[in-house]
């Protein structure tokens, strides 16, 4: 009955406002509504950082992969992880050590560009504008799916209940609510798992209704486009990651580098256990749903159980799945909200808390239209998009402004820039194409294998032989970022 799953949402959405109204007792003075004065514990802030980064995709979209494609849904978990596991190595400290509120903060540190920093401030919204709409897409489809009400309900409801949470409290809201979603996203999958798996042993071990593990056989792709596309998606994933601006705000609310590292050692902890529950019921949902199940694969995981149980219990446990999206919706969009406000915040209004409240409704505007607007796409191929597009702009671009004291303002603009055209005119190229070209399309359409090198490349060429040199106080600001604080 979608009554059941109407009540589930709104219970998501009741717990999310009441434990941000804890974090906003507490919300004071600037830098609260920024980095929640930079004194959130390793725990806190691995939970919080695990709910904005489990994003629709995620929760719904890794199953819906299996389902559709087999074992190639099977990367999207790893990499995911092993985008943590890049962060771990090579950012978390230096970026808490910076100091600083958002990447364009970091980058006028490092480089003292002003042209670079402008570049910066559009890359960073647009990744942020980019990443929200699948958030939306995603809440629109789960809404129509078990309810059957309007698709334009889900996002203004997501967006209504994210500016409730960021507009009074801002990041100190936020993480506290962020934290909750996590274990409500990790409890809405394994209940069903857990029921799923006791109905499969009653019965005798005759399998599930429906169960057809024939699905399976010559899954595998085997292909050069195969496993170019492979492994072109596990680096768009590991450096993506580096880029996302709603991910590195969060390891800037550490009170010092060393907690940057444990929240990251504890968040690989948090992703992993999270990501077995996807991965075991979107193996399920193939052998089970009939022709890898009706209508979009990103719905597998709340039609799954209809399929399996009869009655109320399929009911209960589909609004169970059905909340928990909307945890996922809720967590990652506050996230990049959060994150794209302080940066308008900063380079327009002046850094202050209106400008912040300011900020965050621009933040939500534009999203909010084009997802009303546009139709859904796959949920983790879009999202893969996003991660393809940070890895080939910021990434370069943080990575050697971190580990490299060669890099200049004038490289780290013509690596970004470069990034950010090669990485969106392949995916217009590929979408224009699609119908003409069949092996080359993977090219475009995953572009990251040679997007990322190229951006690198440039940077560091243009770096080298440019007519600009490095910043006076290259030495300096390295040693911040790579010295033990104290």
């Amino acid at each position: 009955m979608p009554e059941y799953t109407i009540a589930a949402i709104i219970l998501v959405f009741a717990v999310t406002m009441l434990v941000s109204l804890f974090g906003l007792r507490v919300a004071r003075s600037t830098s609260d509504f920024y980095v929640a004065s930079r004194r959130v514990s390793p725990r806190m802030n691995a939970s919080a950082l695990a709910g904005e980064y489990i994003s629709a995709a995620s929760f719904l979209g890794v199953a819906g992969l299996i389902v559709a494609e087999g074992t190639y849904g099977l990367w999207f978990p790893l990499g995911y992880t092993a985008g943590c596991l890049t962060m771990l190595l090579f950012m978390t400290g230096p970026l808490r050590r910076s100091g600083v509120y958002t990447v364009p903060d970091f980058v006028s540190l490092r480089f003292s560009s002003a042209r670079l920093r402008v570049a910066t401030v559009i890359i960073v919204v647009l990744t942020g504008w980019l990443y929200i709409v699948p958030q939306l897409h995603g809440a629109a489809l789960a809404l129509t799916t078990t309810t059957g009400l309007p698709g334009w309900a889900g996002p203004v409801a997501v967006i209504l209940v994210v500016l409730a949470t960021v507009l009074p409290g801002g990041m100190r809201s936020v993480t506290i609510a962020q934290a909750v979603q996590y274990w409500i996203k990790l409890s809405a999958l394994l209940v069903p798992l857990i029921f799923i798996l006791l109905q499969a042993g009653a019965l005798g071990g005759a399998g599930l209704p429906g169960w057809d593990a024939s699905v399976w056989d010559d899954d595998a792709g085997s292909s050069p486009a195969d496993l170019y596309r492979i492994v072109s998606l596990l680096l768009a994933l590991m450096l993506g990651t580096i880029g996302l601006p709603h991910i590195l705000v969060r390891f800037y609310t550490n009170p010092d580098g060393d907690a940057a590292r444990r929240t990251t050692f504890l968040l690989l902890g948090l992703l992993s256990g999270f990501y077995v529950l996807p991965v075991a019921l979107g193996v399920i949902a193939r052998a089970v749903l009939p022709d890898q199940g009706l209508g979009s694969p990103d719905t597998a995981l709340l039609r799954l159980p209809a399929a399996i149980f009869e009655g109320v219990g399929g009911d209960l446990l589909t609004a169970v799945i059905a909340g928990g999206a909307f945890a996922a919706f809720l967590s990652t969009s506050s996230g990049l909200v959060v994150s794209v406000s302080g940066v308008l915040s900063q380079e327009f209004f002046g850094g202050s808390v209106r400008g912040f409240r300011i900020g965050a409704v621009l933040a939500c505007a534009l999203p909010l239209a084009i997802a009303t607007a546009t139709t859904h796409m796959p949920l983790a191929g879009t999202v893969a998009m996003v991660f393809t597009f940070a890895g080939s702009s910021l990434a370069p671009l943080l990575l050697l402004g971190i580990w490299w004291s060669g890099i200049t303002a004038q490289g780290a603009v013509a690596g970004m820039v470069t990034g950010a055209a090669a990485s969106l005119g392949s995916f217009a190229l590929g979408w224009a194409f699609e119908s003409v070209w069949s092996t080359e399309a993977v090219l475009l359409d995953y572009p990251a294998l040679w997007c990322v090198p190229l951006a690198f490349a440039v940077a560091v060429l243009v770096s080298r032989f440019g007519t600009s040199t490095p910043p006076a106080n290259t030495a300096k600001v390295l040693a911040r970022l790579h010295l033990p604080e104290g």
